[in-house]
């Protein structure tokens, strides 16, 4: 394998091991959300401080974004990408550990703060794919993490149902070791795109968000939807919990499969923004993710409206995401990472907010309060896209 990135081709088994890691290390941010109920009776805490505990994450994950994914406009990736991976699976076993529940809310932010890899591995994608296969190319690699995504809800509430919550973490910081190993062999390394200061790259960010008016409805949308899809899932374990469904985390980690067809939809939706433009596709996610609350508000009480419900919004985020992803990493080789940084921290911000106020709404207002949470993210993302950014044509 030659080792410097710039003599590499892009492989499809090099694109599949890149979507591999993607979708391991992103399951880190959401193993919580089927064991919550667990995690709550082991600390005796409420329903909302559990809901805490993911909002800390995605907090967490925010700052990460800010902090350490700029480094890759000027870090060589691989070791980036290595020393990362070495300090969550610090924080997986600390999370494992914990006795006490302020203890687990740091190993919480920590796991958060760290698990920014797939944020390296997207734009370092971008950077090796032909101009004309960058969507495409993007939407492989996060299938990869959409599926993990997916996947860890379903491992999460099966292994936790079956061997209690701690073991999740415990397997999941040998998953990430096992990992480690492997990118050091797969991976190529990478050459630094700008030869700026780490403090600069800081500085320029806000000039960065001031010029490229794609970035700032990109940030903008993904916020409001993310805020919609977090605001579900964080508050689904409590539903299922309920007299009404009498269902615990193995059913709402087995929830998850239902949204596999976002998963893998994610590459044709990279071709479609591709052949006709990211922004129509981004379009078509707001609206499907729009349509899904009306599925849970009208339906969520029946086990097959959750379903339908469930498919339609993770398709929908997933065009969302994918389409915006291309968008931004359409912007500029020198900026990729900082750009990134931008969108996916104002992303995960919007997906605290959604868990915070999702577990809030749930323990005040029940279902319906968290259908109100969803909805009114979504009627943001529409106002977003469809009239404040209407004229935007790309």
């Amino acid at each position: 394998m030659k080792e410097n990135s710039q003599n590499f081709t892009l492989t499809k088994s090099l694109v599949f091991f890149m979507a591999v890691v993607c979708g391991v290390t992103v399951a880190n941010l959401y193993y919580i959300q089927p064991l919550e109920a667990q995690i709550s009776a082991a600390f005796s805490v409420s329903q909302n401080l559990a809901g805490i505990a993911a909002m800390l994450t995605q907090i967490g994950y925010a700052l990460g974004l800010f902090l350490f994914v700029p480094l890759g406009d000027m870090s060589e990736r691989r070791s980036l990408i290595l020393r990362m991976l070495l300090f969550v699976a610090l924080a997986l076993i600390g999370a494992g550990a914990s006795k006490i529940y302020f203890i687990f809310l740091i190993a919480m932010f920590a796991i958060g703060l760290t698990t920014i890899v797939p944020q390296l591995i997207i734009p370092y994608a971008a950077h090796l794919a032909q101009p004309e296969e960058q969507g495409k190319v993007i939407g492989n690699v996060m299938s990869g993490l959409l599926i993990g995504i997916i996947l860890s809800r379903t491992f999460s509430g099966l292994v936790g149902e079956a061997f209690g919550w701690r073991s999740v973490y415990f397997i999941a910081a040998g998953l990430i070791l096992l990992l480690s190993i492997l990118i050091r062999i797969v991976l190529p390394k990478s050459q630094s795109d700008s030869q700026t200061s780490y403090i600069s790259l800081l500085k320029s960010i806000p000039d960065l968000i001031k010029k490229q008016r794609i970035l700032r409805e990109s940030a903008f949308n993904g916020f409001f939807m993310f805020a919609s899809f977090s605001a579900f899932w964080t508050s689904l374990i409590f539903l299922l919990k309920t007299p009404h469904y009498g269902m615990g985390a193995r059913e709402a980690g087995l929830f998850g499969l239902a949204g596999v067809t976002g998963a893998l939809a994610a590459p044709l939706i990279g071709k479609a923004a591709d052949k006709k433009n990211p922004r129509f596709t981004v379009g078509i996610g707001v609206l499907l993710s729009t349509i899904a609350y009306v599925f849970f508000c009208i339906f969520g009480l029946h086990i097959w409206g959750l379903i339908i419900g469930v498919i339609i919004l993770d398709l929908g985020n997933q065009c969302g995401q994918v389409s915006n992803m291309a968008r931004v990493q359409a912007l500029g080789d020198q900026v990729r990472s900082r750009n990134n940084t931008v969108y996916m921290f104002s992303y995960f911000i919007g997906g605290a907010a959604g868990s915070f106020t999702g577990t809030l709404f749930w323990q005040h207002f029940g279902w319906y309060g968290v259908c109100a949470v969803g909805f009114t993210s979504q009627l943001f993302a529409i106002i977003i896209h469809f009239l404040v950014y209407r004229r935007q044509n790309n």
